[in-house]
């Protein structure tokens, strides 16, 4: 794997390692969304969930752009689906890894016997 995609991989995780941003994450899955419209379901102000934004946007998970006078914040599926990417492959190396292994262990128990 290259730097960058390692680099960008870590501030990703990072990003979702605290449970404010996954929630919104996951409101932004379901469209856009102003400050102010992200700030209702939590006891946060809207400098703390512009902080948050700008963690999610730094990892590549959200973008902000104008419309008018509203700056409303857009998911980035694409990052997403690039650590969904790692992590499938991290997945199959695992499953093949214990595959492996329960081999191993059938074939020493048989052996003993």
């Amino acid at each position: 794997m290259e730097a960058a995609t390692a680099e960008n991989l870590a501030r990703t995780f990072m990003a979702l390692a605290d449970p404010t941003r996954v929630a919104i994450v996951a409101r932004l899955s379901r469209g856009d969304a102003t400050v102010k419209e992200l700030t209702e379901p939590f006891a946060l102000t809207q400098q703390a969930v512009s902080r948050h934004l700008k963690v999610l946007a730094d990892a590549g998970l959200v973008s902000r752009r104008h419309v008018a006078q509203a700056r409303p914040a857009s998911l980035e599926v694409d990052r997403l689906v690039e650590v969904l990417a790692w992590i499938d492959a991290r997945r199959t190396e695992w499953h093949d890894r214990h595959d492996r292994l329960a081999e191993h262990l059938r074939r020493l128990g048989g052996e003993q016997r």
